[in-house]
């Protein structure tokens, strides 16, 4: 340690009425100080390195090691399950319980007729049961089962003392090595490769200290064949948790692409009804600013409600500009054509038809003026159907049905079953078109159903509801 000297600072008198003690500073030599602190910080990486070693050592093996985890029955929509016949399937949920049973009546079987007493015998016996148990102890104490599997291995060999194998009978070998395999399936690779370090350093213990006596030692065998069982256990736990995190985050990305489409297709619709209303309530301001010039001597309360009229709509139009022009993008212009309605549809229907999509259209009921909205969100939806169409049943016909019904608007966009000659492949889809279909339909309060039909093509029917006013309300 580097001397330290206790120095009186000349430099600054002591002040009366303070303590005795003088001001005084400890003076360490730089370069002793700094070579210290490398030193100690070196020295600290390696024990913090083997103390987070020997805490991971600790939680796995050696903190509550005979907890009771029973073992779970397993899943039954796996694709082996789902093949077996179905009053078989609620059995083999408990398939691996009857596994390990099936491993634990083995070794008992080895353990009790692989030494030199007779499988009869009591010793025998014994044996086997005391191979047979830390394999049954998997299911329901499973790191509890890695210790009694290594207790029991010298008791076997202790009851077989005239056997040739050290330090592992043949059912001592057996039994931790299901063991070992059985507990690495149910707990974390880190515990794999602890319990394989113990049963290193237990051979190892067991040839230096024990094995005087006998002409052959199965330490290395115990040691190449549990390694490699168990680096195919930690490589399936490596595929199976590499295959949850790209399943959760596969369907959180078509959750994030699900909303940003519907997000999107909002802030379209948005912009088409600030345009349409837009255009609307200017009408409204316009008109109601130069109704007064159109009657002669307006009384004066008439030029009042006129012009209270023209400042609601133009105070309504400030804010609808204020609070739905937000969702426009900085690029985004305003279309100089009015948005399209129902009285467009045969242009539609023509640019779809020299696309290569044959497409009839039938119309029932009376014909009316509907609400702009209705028609927008119409038009775009029987737009986006054709698309639909176009793309994913390349070679097919289609049909648009528009009804006019007393309480809304029917539409019905079906198309038929791609032909099996057809030279142009369909192009994948991702549920877009549907998602915003239906995100107009719910903003109007409609309803919506899509689907296949029985021949093979596809469906979309849609409602949309519409006030009807009679003459007082109008």
């Amino acid at each position: 340690m580097a001397p330290v000297v206790l120095e009186t600072d000349a430099g600054e008198p002591v002040c009366t009425g303070t303590t005795g003690h003088s001001r005084s500073a400890y003076r360490v030599s730089v370069t002793e100080t700094t070579h210290q602190q490398h030193e100690g910080g070196t020295r600290s990486q390696e024990y913090r390195l083997v103390r987070t070693s020997l805490r991971g050592l600790r939680q796995d093996l050696f903190h509550d090691p005979f907890a009771y985890r029973v073992l779970p029955p397993r899943h039954t929509d796996g694709p082996f399950v789902r093949r077996l016949p179905g009053r078989l399937r609620p059995d083999a949920q408990y398939l691996p319980h009857g596994v390990v049973g099936a491993i634990a009546f083995l070794t008992f079987v080895v353990g009790a007729v692989s030494g030199d007493l007779p499988g009869g015998d009591v010793p025998a016996l014994l044996s086997g049961l005391l191979c047979a148990v830390p394999v049954l102890a998997t299911l329901v104490r499973p790191i509890g089962a890695f210790w009694l599997s290594l207790a029991v291995t010298p008791l076997v060999a202790l009851i077989n003392g005239a056997g040739w194998d050290w330090p592992w009978m043949p059912g001592a070998f057996l039994c931790h090595l299901a063991v070992l395999i059985v507990v690495a399936l149910r707990t974390r690779p880190r515990t794999a490769v602890w319990m394989w370090v113990l049963t290193c350093v237990y051979g190892f213990l067991a040839d230096a200290f024990f094995g005087g006596s006998y002409y052959y030692t199965n330490s290395g065998p115990m040691m190449v064949t549990s390694a490699f069982a168990l680096l195919v256990v930690c490589l399936w736990h490596i595929r199976q948790t590499a295959r949850r995190e790209v399943t959760a985050q596969q369907t959180v990305t078509a959750h994030e692409r699900s909303r940003r489409t519907l997000l999107e297709e909002r802030t379209t619709i948005a912009r088409e009804l600030h345009d349409v209303v837009a255009h609307h309530m200017s009408v409204v301001a316009i008109q109601a600013e130069a109704a007064p010039y159109r009657v002669e001597n307006p009384p004066e309360e008439l030029e009042r409600a006129f012009a209270t009229i023209r400042e609601n709509a133009v105070a309504a139009l400030t804010e609808l500009r204020r609070v739905l022009g937000v969702v426009r993008a900085e690029d985004y212009e305003a279309p100089d054509a009015p948005q399209p309605t129902l009285a467009d549809l045969d242009a539609l229907l023509a640019n779809v038809r020299e696309a290569g999509l044959a497409v009839d259209k039938a119309v029932t009921g009376a014909v009316r003026e509907l609400p702009p909205g209705v028609e927008l969100s119409a038009y775009r939806i029987v737009q986006e159907a054709l698309s639909n169409s176009l793309r994913h049943a390349p070679g097919a016909t289609a049909r648009v049905e528009v009804s006019y019904v007393l309480g809304g608007l029917g539409l019905r966009v079906v198309n038929t079953a791609v032909p099996p000659n057809t030279l142009i492949k369909a192009s994948p889809g991702a549920g877009h078109g549907i998602t915003g279909m239906r995100e107009r339909v719910s903003m109007l309060n409609g309803e919506m159903t899509a689907g296949p039909t029985d021949d093979g093509g596809y469906e979309v029917a849609v409602f949309l509801p519409v006030t009807v006013q009679t003459e007082g309300e109008a």
